[in-house]
């Protein structure tokens, strides 16, 4: 019988560190699992797992199925154009 043991390193801080998600500095924790490295921020839950570069690797790959559709213009809003008062023109040097 073969249990599969997973190697865990302990959690620590990343000092200076900003979270991705909420700009928070020095919230962001990393550890390792598997020699996979891991981080989370305990400020706002965001978490993800990094790449042998140190780069995010994304859960799921955005698609036009699973991102937010854009915002439609409101149609009440209309432009304002300004045009200079002629009688404020500046005097000549």
């Amino acid at each position: 019988m073969s249990e599969s043991t997973v190697i865990k390193t302990k959690k620590r801080f990343i000092a200076g560190a900003v979270c991705p998600a909420c700009s928070e500095s020095d919230k962001l924790m990393m550890w390792s699992e598997d020699e996979v490295p891991h981080r989370e921020c305990v400020a706002c839950g965001y978490s993800d797992t990094l790449n042998a570069q140190g780069q995010s690797i994304p859960s799921e790959l955005g698609t036009r199925v699973n991102q937010s559709a854009p915002k439609v213009a409101n149609p009440k809003v209309q432009t304002v154009q300004f045009f200079p008062n002629p009688k404020l023109k500046k005097p000549e040097a």
